[in-house]
């Protein structure tokens, strides 16, 4: 039965700075006739430094129309001779890295007047500046941001602009291993292992542009401009949250072997007849359809692998049992195995077979781009926007090449004028409605990010099937001490949201979500694929009652391909994306680099691309319907390799903890069990620094090792004498010993680590909140902060339909007796109920 039609005239007030009325949306600007809009079209940014998270959140800008200008020092940025290269003829060679970061970009060359009024003519400032260069020469943020209102400014710097790490010398593997994104990885006896580079730079400027997208929808309405500063180092500790949840009594942190992880869940990565798969099993379910699949049905009730982590306890022994299984067929066909079964498999490649896989073809997820005389492939924008797509591939600029444009680039540009009267939101998205429909981490830590900056958030669940992420356990205790509000990961995930319950299996619940969304402006799901069009909840239905919604739908392969089905979880990401295969040492399997790597990097490009539209449709009044594959969004991790494959045909050696440019580059042993410390030598004068600091005096006066090339060759001998080195000392000592003599190195800490980090404490970095049945729990801060201070948890994360009243009775206009009626028949409620036997009806229950 459905509930009784009320008319739109009861919607609530929504928080804005203007006071504006959702209703204005019919007054919007029709969509152009023709080819649409670029969202950033007559957007200019300036970008500086040599960052890569800085140039990764500039290419974001260009690949949907920004007019970005690189400033490049006369001599190039050194960025472009950064390891792997390849000729782009002329006797020139471009790195791969540089080429993926800088496509779409002018080039020029700017003395300091010059680059002051370049600035003055831009919209947008992206500075990644590091080191002493800080700030830019000739610009000061501050006083930019005074001195033009108009300006959105990202401070982007590894550490952030405060803090006892404030001025370290700072690399990729240094951020992540200070993140705690290192620890855990690898051999049990260590050294953990991690990639070489390529990782924190990508989620640092995805952080960038989510808050540089957000101050420019208020630039749309005339508010004037936002100053931000982003912390790499703090984007890249969002991925140790999911390990932070688990800090219960019991639980260890520890590396379980390559491949395994103690949380469960990923059994590791097979070899099989020909190629190999990534095997994850999290549910009761989804371990007996595998073991009835690999004919070992025994295994699949035994109580030795009852659950994930009994399984990880078991882990080897296991292992050699399924590997025994997977040697007898390919890993094709067992993938059309588990498309059937709808099992989490996926093969895992390798460079070559990547760039030949059908669905990344059907998808055009490869595209060219182009470097002086040579056309190579690399990953596209994952930013699949259907109305307004990003570019695909484009030109890689020659150093200074756009000199003769810079006169040009010093007038203003033509995006939204700023109305010195409009004051900017308190919060950048204040205003903003989204419908989330998402579980576990990856859609959540999208809506989290956009709750964070102001967005008013609807969480929607049922009280038969809430968010996974709340426990997937269905005993009565979970049900009779309200285990689900207990969650760690839930709580962490969900803040800064209101939350109700819909049955959507039941006619009111879904025609209430569509009185919903006729409300709202964006809404995000990561369902499987034809969950929502058997529910009538499709966007070409949703479109419907409101045709400017923008929705983020986020499958593991994306929309309407023979892979569009496959289940998945955030490690089945990683496997699919190819970046296990240049993971670890020559001798390991590929080594899977985190336990759900890919649930966060495509929540924050969902994220990203949702805020992308809701631009265009704040410009345009046009929504559109975005196509996420969250395997996808892990090619960009994995673009320098996917750049060299095609350029050379072929990739290097893996090298383990070893970089192709920096030499030495390790972990190495600390004082105390299972301690490290992570040192990178980045150039010559860093390698005198660390001679003079460790007494190496032989090593300093041997011109063998005067460059990187000879260091490289004497490796481990090197290697052991830095070992002995650093074994005497604790990791945070040798850290610092080694960061004040100009030597980046970082303490590889624990996730658990960063809650007691001296650095994140002093930034404000964890905020204490209150949660009903939990009491006090730490939150990470977004990366991103105005006026050095992070954005606030305004509310913790929701009790199960804590806000019906709110949302369904004063937005919706519904009656108690309405909702008591609703409730009466499970379609709303408070409390978690047990799953009803396939074709039942839903029953009532207490609210």
């Amino acid at each position: 039965m459905h509930s009784p039609a009320k008319p739109a005239a009861g919607r609530e007030p929504r928080p804005s700075s203007a006071g504006r009325e959702h209703g204005r949306r019919r007054d919007m600007a029709k969509p152009t006739a023709g080819r649409e809009p670029a969202p950033f079209a007559g957007v200019r940014v300036i970008e500086l430094g040599t960052l890569p998270a800085a140039a990764y959140c500039a290419r974001l800008l260009a690949d949907f129309g920004a007019d970005v200008i690189k400033v490049e020092a006369p001599q190039g940025d050194p960025a472009r001779r950064a390891l792997p290269v390849f000729d782009i003829g002329a006797d020139r060679r471009e790195s791969a890295f540089f080429a993926f970061l800088n496509a779409n970009k002018r080039s020029i060359a700017a003395t300091e007047d010059g680059l002051a009024a370049l600035v003055a003519g831009a919209d947008v400032l992206v500075d990644g500046t590091i080191g002493s260069a800080r700030p830019a020469a000739g610009i000061d943020h501050a006083e930019l941001a005074r001195a033009h209102p108009h300006l959105v400014i990202a401070d982007v710097s590894w550490f952030g602009a405060s803090g006892p790490y404030r001025d370290f010398r700072g690399t990729d593997a240094v951020c992540r291993a200070l993140a705690g994104l290192v620890k855990l990885v690898g051999p049990v006896e260590g050294p953990p292992l991690t990639l070489p580079d390529y990782q924190a730079g990508i989620i640092g400027g995805l952080s960038a542009f989510i808050a540089l997208v957000a101050a420019l929808m208020a630039r749309v309405d005339g508010a004037r401009g936002r100053y931000f500063e982003v912390s790499v180092h703090e984007a890249a500790a969002a991925l140790s949250e999911l390990d932070i949840s688990r800090l219960v009594p019991g639980y260890e942190e520890r590396r379980a072997g390559v491949n395994l992880f103690t949380s469960g869940g990923t059994l590791g990565i097979f070899a099989c007849k020909a190629g190999r798969i990534g095997v994850t099993c999290n549910s009761p379910a989804q371990w007996r359809a595998l073991c009835a699949l690999l004919e070992m049905p025994q295994l699949g009730d035994h109580p030795d692998y009852a659950n994930a982590v009994a399984r990880a306890k078991r882990a080897a022994e296991l292992g050699s049992l399924l590997a025994a299984r997977f040697e007898q067929r390919s890993a094709h066909e067992w993938l059309q195995d588990a498309l059937r079964l709808k099992l989490p498999i996926a093969i895992v490649p390798d460079m070559a077979e990547l760039l030949a896989q059908p669905v990344w073809a059907q998808r055009g997820s490869f595209v060219e781009l182009r470097a002086g005389s040579r056309t190579v492939r690399a990953p596209g924008c994952p930013l699949r926007l259907t109305r307004t797509p990003p570019s695909a591939g484009g030109v890689v600029p020659r150093p200074a090449e756009h000199d003769a444009l810079a006169a040009a680039s010093r007038e203003r540009s033509p995006f939204a004028p700023v109305r010195i009267d409009v004051a900017p939101p308190a919060l950048p998205l204040a205003g903003t409605r989204i419908i989330d429909l998402s579980m576990g981490w990856a859609g959540p830590i999208a809506t989290r990010m956009l709750g964070d900056l102001g967005a008013d958030i609807i969480k929607v669940e049922a009280v038969r099937y809430p968010d996974w992420w709340r426990g997937q356990e269905r005993h009565a205790a979970v049900y009779e001490q309200m285990l689900y509000e207990k969650s760690s990961r839930f709580n962490l995930l969900n803040r800064n949201k209101r939350g109700i319950t819909l049955d959507l299996t039941a006619p009111e619940g879904v025609d209430l979500l569509k009185r919903l969304v006729a409300l709202a402006d964006g809404m995000i799901e990561n369902n499987s694929a034809g969950v929502l069009p058997k529910l009538g909840l499709d966007y070409a239905r949703l479109v419907a009652v409101n045709p400017s919604l923008v929705m983020v739908s986020m499958n593991a392969f994306g929309a309407n391909n023979a892979w569009s089905d496959l289940r998945a979880y955030g490690s089945t990401l990683e496997h699919g994306s190819g970046l296990p295969s240049v993971s670890g040492r020559a001798q390991d399997p590929p080594v899977q680099n985190h336990v759900a790597y890919g649930d966060a990097v495509s929540g924050l490009n969902a994220c990203a691309a949702l805020l992308t539209a809701l631009l265009h449709r704040k410009r345009t009044g046009a929504g559109q319907f975005i196509d996420l594959s969250q395997v996808e969004c892990m090619l960009s991790l994995a673009a320098p390799w996917v750049i060299e494959q095609s350029a050379n045909g072929g990739i290097g050696p893996r090298a383990g903890n070893r970089h192709p440019m920096h030499a030495p580059q390790g972990i190495y042993r600390c004082e105390g069990a299972d301690e490290w410390v992570l040192v990178a030598v980045t150039d010559d004068a860093m390698w005198r620094a660390l001679c003079a600091v460790m007494r190496l005096d032989a090593f300093a006066r041997d011109p063998e090792l005067a460059h990187a090339d000879g260091r490289r060759a004497r490796h481990d001998e090197i290697d052991a004498r830095v070992e002995a080195w650093t074994s005497r000392r604790t990791k945070a000592d040798a850290m610092l010993e080694l960061q004040r003599a100009g030597v980046a190195a970082g303490a590889v800490l624990s996730p658990g680590e960063l809650l007691s980090d001296a650095h994140l404490a002093v930034r404000g970095f964890w905020q204490s909140v209150r949660r009903e049945h939990v009491g006090e729990q730490p939150q990470a801060s977004a990366p991103f902060r105005e006026q050095g201070v992070p954005f606030a948890v305004r509310s913790p994360a929701p009790t199960l339909g804590e806000h019906n009243t709110e949302v369904l009775g004063r937005l919706l206009g519904l009656s108690a007796s309405e909702l008591e009626a609703l409730a009466a028949r499970g379609v709303i409620g408070t409390r978690a109920l047990p799953p009803l036997p396939r074709g039942k009806a839903p029953q009532a229950g207490p609210a």
